[in-house]
């Protein structure tokens, strides 16, 4: 079973190395030289290289290229594990099985852009690790193995996407022994069921504290390290957030605070803030000189 291996962040290298690792054939490697898109670009020159596998750089609209280097390896299956846009027609036309896909969320829901960050900004208690029959247009294909997987209410980006790593190491050989064993299944997806998520902006990171508790300490720990952070303003500066926790003692007591107001200050980095609907205590922030009765 030869598979060419599309991909081009840290997902794509851990589940490269996993296929490796079981003595999958890959036959060949499409990447990048940089990425501006994504946070987590990760060239895969140098596994191809280890392993002694051809390698191809893909360049924008190269897809012709792409794919005569792609059909000069026949594959069986094209796997593209982490990439910023849709593959061309053709491309999805040259396995002789099909094209597989990977999306953390748990499709038919929750197509499209940051699908981490917005599952915990908007404190979902479960995602999912799905892989799919690549199609025309994007996470639309038939389901091949999904996973569900519980969002715990301290989970940030980072430990849910390594959660969700975890399982599609576990996945993407099984699937494959699967294809191996010309046993495996697909699963319409339910087209009633379908929302898309957007691209996240600058302005969804920024705290704004008429907001609920409980919804920027989501946003915090959705955007923290080693992400950008949410953030606040403050005098026309801005100072970024990576910790935080909502506080449920006293809330009756500050019930007659307006939202936003400085309750307390523990250091330069660290505060208590009314919140539209309780107290939200600040564990790390940029540095701010602030004092109790301030405003944000």
């Amino acid at each position: 079973m030869k598979i060419l291996f599309i991909g081009c962040v840290e997902s794509s290298a851990i589940l490269l190395k996993t296929l490796l690792s079981q003595n999958k054939k890959i036959c060949g490697i499409v990447t990048k030289q940089s990425s501006p898109f994504n946070a987590d670009f990760v060239d895969l020159k140098n596994i191809a290289i280890e392993y002694n596998i051809p390698y191809f750089y893909y360049l924008k609209d190269g897809d012709v290229d792409m794919n005569n280097f792609i059909r000069g390896y026949n594959p069986d299956l094209i796997y593209c594990f982490g990439w910023s846009h849709l593959l061309h027609k053709d491309t999805l036309k040259l396995p002789r099985i099909a094209a597989i896909g990977f999306h953390p969320a748990a499709l038919p829901q929750n197509r499209g852009r940051h699908p981490l960050i917005w599952a915990l900004v908007l404190g979902l208690q479960e995602t999912a690790s799905t892989f799919f029959y690549m199609d025309r247009n994007a996470d639309d294909g038939d389901i091949l193995s999904q996973e569900f997987i519980k969002i715990n209410n301290d989970d940030t980006a980072k430990t849910l996407y390594d959660k969700i790593i975890d399982i599609a190491k576990k996945q993407v050989v099984k699937f494959t022994e699967d294809f191996e064993n010309n046993c495996v299944d697909r699963k319409k997806q339910d087209m009633s069921k379908v929302n898309n998520w957007r691209k996240r902006t600058q302005k969804d990171g920024c705290i704004d504290f008429r907001m609920g508790a409980q919804t920027i300490y989501d946003l915090v720990k959705a955007l923290t390290k080693p992400y950008v952070g949410a953030h606040f303003v403050y005098k026309e500066k801005e100072y970024k957030v990576w910790n935080s926790v909502v506080v449920l003692k006293d809330v009756e007591f500050y019930k007659n605070i307006e939202f936003g107001k400085i309750v307390e200050v523990y250091s330069p980095k660290s505060f208590l803030v009314k919140t539209g609907n309780g107290l939200l205590k600040i564990l790390e922030c940029d540095e701010i000189n602030m004092k109790p009765g301030d405003y944000l």
